[in-house]
């Protein structure tokens, strides 16, 4: 029988098995969004089989592979968070304003991740997980004007041990919903006591009003039994071409100011 215990203050789900990541870092995500307690932690599992968690949790003996694998994750998203704030101190001093508002970030959980395989139809082992998965850690970058989003992408991805292995560009095409952000999906190294492994980290640049509206949508698209589905979808649409055009005016109040400055 499958039942929470509490480790060190972090709620951990586990079978009789040792405790899956205890940290936190898996169970309990940098993202508000992502939080799990005592209170919502079985939200999203109650459809998965006492067997199904055992195989999640155990693997087949690739336990500690796969703790190790959430570690060096984990690791990689303090990485890019440091890359990003020193580029944000050099920016603040050469421009005067800093150009991110505020960084958020988050890992996968057990049971996300599971999902994610299953919908997929791949294994869930050590060895697919990381070869199929490339979001397992995110960054998200909440910028104050569309500009600064492709100044810091392109700053992060020059950096000599950055590689970028994908770049989406949703501000110049957005998605038929209206979503609009830059995702890159970079590896970056991870340096630990006896080895050095390049890890994968998806990170989303956003300005304040498209992660206010992303965050809304996100909310809503998950309410049941909306009455009139395609005239609300032409309403976010419609309020993320607003969006747009509010992102743009700011900008061009701001570049008014440096230019009388």
């Amino acid at each position: 029988m499958a039942y929470l215990k509490r480790v060190n203050a972090v709620q951990s789900y586990q079978t009789d098995a040792p405790p899956l990541y205890v940290a936190g870092s898996i169970i309990m995500a940098h993202d508000s969004n992502t939080l799990y307690n005592s209170g919502n932690i079985l939200h999203g599992m109650t459809r998965i089989s006492e067997q199904e968690i055992a195989e999640v949790l155990h693997m087949a003996d690739d336990l500690q592979r796969f703790r190790m694998l959430m570690m060096k994750y984990e690791c990689a998203i303090a990485e890019v968070r440091t890359k990003l704030e020193n580029l944000n101190r050099d920016m603040s001093l050469k421009y005067q304003r800093n150009p991110f508002e505020s960084i958020k970030s988050r890992l996968k959980t057990p049971t996300s991740i599971y999902d994610k395989m299953k919908r997929r139809g791949l294994e869930v082992s050590y060895d697919s997980i990381a070869e199929n998965l490339t979001d397992i850690a995110g960054v998200r970058v909440i910028c104050s004007f569309v500009d600064d989003i492709y100044m810091l992408a392109d700053c992060l991805a020059a950096q000599d041990d950055v590689t970028v292995l994908q770049k989406k560009d949703y501000l110049a095409e957005p998605k038929d919903n209206g979503y609009r952000s830059l995702h890159l999906i970079i590896k970056v190294p991870v340096f630990l006591a006896d080895e050095t492994e390049s890890m994968t980290v998806e990170v989303q640049f956003r300005t304040i009003a498209m992660d206010f509206w992303a965050s809304l949508e996100h909310k809503m698209k998950y309410k049941r039994d909306i009455r009139n589905p395609e005239t609300v979808s032409e309403e976010m649409r419609f309020a993320a071409d607003l969006i747009n055009q509010l992102d743009h005016r700011m900008t061009q109040i701001r570049e008014k100011i440096d230019y009388v400055e």
